[in-house]
């Protein structure tokens, strides 16, 4: 895909987030184009779900700006919200409802009409294959059809843009398949982007890689451009063990 030929769906400019001495992430600076499907890659603690709450309007930063669909998600974030879906790594699902309950409140708290919500209702539960679990209490389900609701809800407005974070942690892998087929499917309408820890996500469904260690960016290009003639485990461990060196070794940012 021509990246100059097509508008920035995810952008990120110059972001920083201090906690007084501590740096969380540092002059991170990325664009995604629509379409894409990106694996914002890096070990526990590298700054993935900092820069994930930053671009979805839950955490302001320090510094730089982030922009859905070419929106400010600062100064503009009721309306990038419209735009964006956002799966964080738990929740929000509240146990005592069931998924329809669930799908029903957060449909009017978007404000949409009866008829579109019933229609959007219909089209996630096709789409997320959570038919059989509408009516069952959420505190019921099982760590994968808990992560279907999620991304149900996520889906339920219909956004161009799709952010998750670590969305298959703890599902078994027949689970982690289901998923990343359904992600392969939901890309073919919209631009998404999954933070990850775990390598084989990053060459099942990804068309390009940012990889994040101790709040900066490392690097950023195709997953082939990463392994070069190497295993991922092995370019992993050089980009978190030699960091910039490493980085540039690579052609990376």
């Amino acid at each position: 895909m021509n990246e100059a030929s097509t508008p920035a769906m995810i952008e990120a400019v110059g972001l920083s987030k201090y906690y007084g001495a501590f740096v969380a992430i540092e002059d991170i600076n990325f664009s995604i184009a629509s379409g894409q499907i990106v694996a914002f890659l890096g070990p526990n603690g590298a700054g993935k779900s900092t820069t994930m709450r930053i671009l979805s309007g839950f955490l302001a930063p320090s510094e730089g700006t982030a922009s859905i669909a070419g929106l400010d998600v600062g100064s503009q974030r009721l309306e990038a919200s419209r735009r964006l879906g956002y799966l964080p790594e738990n929740g929000p699902l509240y146990d005592e409802m069931t998924p329809v309950e669930l799908l029903k409140f957060f449909g009017s708290a978007r404000g949409m009409a009866n008829q579109a919500l019933s229609d959007r209702i219909e089209a996630v539960t096709e789409s997320c294959a959570i038919s059989e679990v509408l009516e069952k209490p959420i505190g019921k389900l099982s760590r994968g059809y808990r992560q279907r609701v999620g991304l149900a809800q996520a889906l339920l407005h219909d956004p161009e843009v799709l952010i998750m974070d670590e969305p298959t942690a703890g599902l078994d892998p027949n689970q982690i398949r289901d998923f990343r087929t359904n992600i392969s499917k939901l890309a073919q309408s919209k631009t998404v982007l999954i933070s990850t820890h775990i390598l084989q996500e990053v060459e099942a469904i990804a068309d390009r890689v940012l990889f994040i260690h101790e709040g900066r960016l490392l690097f950023d290009g195709g997953y082939h451009e990463l392994r070069r003639d190497e295993s991922l485990e092995e370019a992993f461990y050089k980009l978190t063990n030699y960091g910039r060196p490493a980085a540039k070794e690579a052609g990376t940012v």
